[in-house]
């Protein structure tokens, strides 16, 4: 296992204050490039000596990558460099977006979330301890999932997604995203493409070493979210070991389309389940036509975990995701 040390390893910094200039070092230094914003996850993999780039390129002076302004037909752009305070506590996500605000508020501490990104929460890597440490497992290009084995300590793995790596996404803000069909602007040297969000974060079993589409050289540059749904229910809860700080260890993000006491539209994303916010389109499709009801719901918990695999310590999470999608249902706001 990695041991603690108080030095970082050296490396050169660069500051650039516009996307393209980022974009071009990403892209000149490759996979011994790394992108700072916040710096909370990166500093953590620092000091542990896990990542030694070469250059670390710090977007801290990339204006064009911070704030909240009205997008395209009613929606809202978010740069990636926005703080997730700024998030939480912006007018018109709070009025537009509340699942996005609610989601953005419960992450971490107040601290925390003034130096954290909204970027940075999205594309952060996993927290499974294995790997964090050091040990050479199949996501730090070894040939073994530490996390799997029949001894192992995987109380906050994943139920459902595996493909030979079962550690999970961490984000609290990709499930409402999801939620709320936002798009993911990526910019790179070759220009801007863009994905939705639930194609934005992939499973192991298209690539081990990600959690994203982002390959080196690429850069998450904003969010965009569509106008809202005309008087839509949303709900977001996320269940944790302490009420602060700590990541979670199911989280469900809803938002629901409601008109004359029947569900029209849904999206229902759980997260913490799986390497990756689970859409969840057979609940969706059930629940359609249906009152938001207790029944609706209860439906909907179990169509949610068909198909679970527990492993030995995280049996726990079928019933908490079972009965945190029934909520999202029956209590939408």
């Amino acid at each position: 296992m990695a041991v603690m040390r108080d030095m970082i390893p050296p490396f050169e910094l660069y500051q650039p204050t516009e996307v393209d200039d980022a974009v071009r070092l990403m892209r000149q230094h490759g996979d011994k490039g790394w992108v700072l914003a916040g710096g909370l996850d990166t500093f953590d993999w620092f000091k542990d000596r896990i990542k030694r780039p070469e250059a670390v390129i710090d977007l801290v002076g990339v204006e064009e990558l911070r704030g909240i302004s009205d997008g395209a037909d009613g929606g809202l752009d978010i740069g990636a460099m926005t703080s997730l305070t700024d998030v939480a506590e912006n007018a018109d996500v709070m009025n537009r977006y509340p699942l996005l605000a609610e989601a953005a508020g419960l992450v971490a501490t107040p601290q925390i979330r003034n130096q954290g990104t909204l970027g940075g929460n999205i594309v952060q890597d996993t927290r499974c301890w294995y790997y964090r440490s050091g040990w050479p497992c199949y996501r730090a290009g070894g040939n073994v999932c530490y996390a799997a084995t029949s001894q192992s300590m995987n109380r906050e793995h994943c139920i459902m997604g595996a493909s030979r790596c079962v550690a999970v996404s961490p984000s609290d803000t990709a499930p409402a995203l999801v939620a709320l069909d936002a798009e993911m602007v990526v910019a790179s040297t070759s220009g801007e493409r863009t994905w939705a969000a639930a194609d934005f974060f992939i499973g192991p079993d298209i690539d081990i070493e990600r959690m994203t589409v982002l390959k080196p050289g690429d850069l998450l540059a904003r969010i965009v979210l569509p106008a809202p749904w005309e008087g839509a229910r949303w709900y977001f809860e996320k269940v944790r070991d302490r009420k602060a700080w700590d990541f979670s260890l199911v989280s469900v993000a809803s938002s629901l389309r409601v008109e004359a006491g029947m569900i029209q539209d849904a999206r229902i994303v759980v997260n913490s389940v799986a390497p990756y916010p689970v859409r969840l389109r057979a609940v969706e499709s059930a629940i359609r036509g249906r009152a938001p009801s207790e029944e609706t719901g209860q439906m909907a918990g179990e169509i949610a975990v068909e198909g679970a695999r527990t492993l030995r310590h995280n049996d726990y999470k079928v019933a908490l995701m079972r009965n945190l999608v029934k909520r999202s249902i029956r209590d939408a706001a």
